[in-house]
């Protein structure tokens, strides 16, 4: 029982998981990340202690590849192979949750000094060549399908999250990239492997300068490997970790581990995938703004991540981005940022717990953004119209209906007009950044690193 700690797990989760561990939960403290996770202790009557990472999926039903359920068959598969990954201690169908062993280590490894992240990162590629050596008839993954095609490969995890987006939100930027990626298929495939999916920093933990632990294995698949080299593009974007030198030198190394080359084509092609898969999944997970979902990271990301989806797409086409200026306005003062400062001073220093000290913070950034988008969306929505009009010929009255005028001109233009539809998206996203400045503040100054 856990009868001490507040939660809102479903029922019967604290009872499996004291019947699993043997004891009584000593602690229960719910995990700051994307996705839905505890801490948790259980003390045995010896006084021994199992410390658990717990995952849950409350809508899932267990079925297809990018569940909780997925998850664990994975990382069972993976222990018995040598990776360094999180052993399952125990899996309820009822409750669709896997108790996770919990890993030492740590996941900031842009906290920390040029050597280490070194150290660190050479380590991680070691693992990443040993998971691409695997042969995946040897796994036991029956549930995931082996692409056969450097298409099949590029574009299943693509139509995933098309199905998932359902058609909740039709943008030109969506559309756009959607089209690119399905016209730029890379050629060429050494080989078919199994993939991380959302590979490089923060998804593995590290100790005194090794890879302790590679965790989140929600997109795991079998794929083109270039595909996980994309990935850590993306990855290092949000958690710097290259020193000096950017990617190149990692690159190298999986080189020489390998025995495969790495084809930056690729790789280039593959960091703008990600980017789309993450901007895509990340449209339906806004239209939805789950309160348990932590919607301010996710607005952050969204954003971000469509200005680096433009800066990918514009360096994997060889053109030239435009920042827009931006206008220098002052926010007003207003009734939502009365709430903040309430919020701010009075309310977050009587929480406790850093979970619930978190949301509430993450709440008032929320409250900032919809308070600039009152005072300035009607500015930058004029802008928007006027550029929408250069590119359409037709000025709409409001802004959705602009943008939904793009979206179907993008449906039915050739290539011709790419590199000017990219340079408007491009200063759209930067708009859109400067419009939810204090949320995309989680994350100050993305840039990429260089690849080669």
């Amino acid at each position: 029982m856990a009868e001490e700690f507040a939660h809102d797990l479903p029922d019967g989760m604290t009872d499996w998981i004291a019947d699993v561990g043997g004891g009584l939960i000593t602690r229960l403290e719910r995990h700051i990340a994307r996705r839905e996770a505890w801490v948790v202790d259980v003390t045995r009557p010896d006084g021994s202690t199992a410390e658990y990472f717990l995952r849950l999926d409350r809508e899932s039903d267990g079925r297809g590849t990018h569940s909780v359920k997925s998850e664990a068959k994975v990382q069972a598969a993976l222990a018995e192979t040598g990776l360094k990954v999180p052993a399952i201690r125990a899996w309820s169908e009822e409750l669709q949750a896997a108790l996770h062993q919990r890993m030492p280590g740590w996941a900031d490894l842009d906290n920390t000094g040029p050597e280490e992240q070194a150290a660190v990162l050479e380590d991680f590629i070691g693992q990443l060549v040993l998971l691409h050596s695997l042969d995946p008839d040897s796994l036991g993954l029956d549930h995931m399908p082996v692409p056969a095609t450097s298409a099949e490969c590029a574009l299943g995890e693509i139509d995933f999250v098309e199905q998932f987006l359902g058609g909740m939100v039709a943008d030109p930027l969506y559309t756009y990239a959607l089209q690119w990626i399905r016209r730029h298929v890379p050629e060429r495939l050494d080989r078919v492997s199994f993939l991380q999916g959302d590979t490089g920093p923060a998804n593995f933990m590290f100790c005194e300068g090794r890879v302790s632990a590679i965790v989140d294995w929600e997109w795991a698949h079998f794929g083109d490997p270039m595909e996980d080299l994309g990935n850590i593009c993306t990855r290092e974007f949000f958690c710097p970790s290259t020193p000096g030198e950017g990617l190149g030198p990692i690159f190298r190394r999986y080189e020489e581990l390998s025995g495969f080359p790495v084809h930056l084509d690729s790789v280039r092609y593959y960091r703008v995938q990600q980017f789309v898969r993450s901007i895509v999944s990340l449209a339906r997970v806004t239209a939805v703004n789950d309160p348990q979902m932590p919607n301010a990271m996710n607005w952050a990301y969204r954003y971000i991540c469509e200005r680096a989806t433009c800066e990918a797409l514009a360096e994997a086409m060889d053109v030239e981005l435009e920042r827009p200026e931006l206008p220098s306005v002052e926010i007003g003062p207003s009734l939502e940022g009365v709430v903040v400062q309430n919020l701010r001073a009075e309310v977050l220093p009587a929480v406790d717990g850093d979970f619930p000290r978190h949301r509430l913070e993450h709440a008032a950034l929320l409250v900032e953004c919809l308070d600039r988008q009152r005072q300035l969306g009607p500015l930058l929505a004029g802008v928007e119209l006027d550029e929408i009009a250069a590119l359409t010929g037709r000025r709409a009255d409001a802004l959705d209906e602009g943008l939904l005028d793009l979206d179907r001109a993008i449906q039915n233009w050739g290539s011709e007009k790419d590199a000017e539809v990219l340079r408007y998206l491009g200063r759209r996203a930067w708009r859109l950044e400067y419009l939810w400045a204090p949320v995309v503040g989680l994350f100050p100054g993305r840039r990429f690193s260089r690849i080669d």
